[in-house]
């Protein structure tokens, strides 16, 4: 139960800041931030798994912040250029 409100608090947080840092007005709820933030994190995480020089292949880690904010900024690009929001 604490996990799952915890992915909660970090999607609107990253999904808020990946809206602040996006160019331009992005006209969206709250729902549509979280999952934006969450599935920002899932993304970053990606991109920090597929360019992992050192070697350590886990199969979940953390990707940071950043890499959060960008993987979230991505998905608003793309939900944007598509028009997949009402």
């Amino acid at each position: 139960m604490f996990t799952i409100l915890r992915i909660i608090v970090s999607g609107f947080i990253i999904g808020g800041l990946a809206r602040f840092f996006y160019p331009g007005a992005v006209p969206m709820d709250l729902l549509p931030s979280i999952g934006i933030g969450i599935g920002g994190s899932f993304l970053g995480g990606l991109i920090a798994y597929a360019t992992d020089k050192e070697g350590s292949r886990e199969p979940f880690h953390r990707s940071g912040c950043l890499l959060s904010i960008i993987g979230a900024c991505i998905l608003i690009f793309i939900v944007r250029h598509f028009n997949l929001l009402p």
